[in-house]
């Protein structure tokens, strides 16, 4: 079944299950949702819901499907794009903190030019790292992927479907 297909199809289970809920006198309030947390905590709704410790299994079940990998290779690309997220929420920090920065520097009574460009290089060494991480994301899903798998990542490149 196609991973984008299994939202739909557990949203229509949920409310099959709520209308037979409602049929039966012997439901009570919240049964039906008792049984979806169970789900929620062991298995694929979690990750519809964005839930877990990856904040990256969309993308990582997308690869999956598309560039059909072997379950060695699923675990390689989870750390790999962990490691790029990481690096990404560093670079989104960095980012919020030289705009504090520039925004005191703005509000100051003088022009405090070494601040300002404290900041600037904040942001210049941030994107250095970013530039160096994904680097290594690239060589290493390089590295892992079988001919015809880098052919169809390419190909989801190019495309726009996925994007670094």
């Amino acid at each position: 079944m196609h991973p984008g297909f299994m939202h739909w199809w557990k949203e229509a289970q949920r409310h099959a299950e709520q209308a037979s809920c409602h049929a039966e006198a012997a439901c009570g309030p919240g049964v039906g949702h008792r049984r979806r947390e169970r789900e929620q905590h062991n298995g694929f709704e979690a990750m519809e819901d964005g839930a877990g410790s990856f904040g990256v299994r969309r993308p990582l079940r997308f690869m999956a499907h598309r560039l059909e990998l072997r379950e060695e290779q699923v675990a390689e690309l989870a750390a790999i794009l962990d490691e790029l997220k990481t690096e990404r929420a560093q670079a989104a920090v960095d980012h919020r903190r030289s705009v504090g920065v520039f925004a005191d520097v703005l509000a100051g009574d003088t022009f405090d030019e070494k601040a300002a460009l404290e900041a600037a290089a904040i942001r210049v060494t941030s994107a250095e790292r970013l530039k160096e991480a994904v680097a290594r994301a690239l060589r290493r899903t390089h590295a892992m992927l079988d001919v015809d798998q880098r052919k169809q990542l390419a190909y989801l490149l190019r495309s726009g479907q996925l994007t670094i």
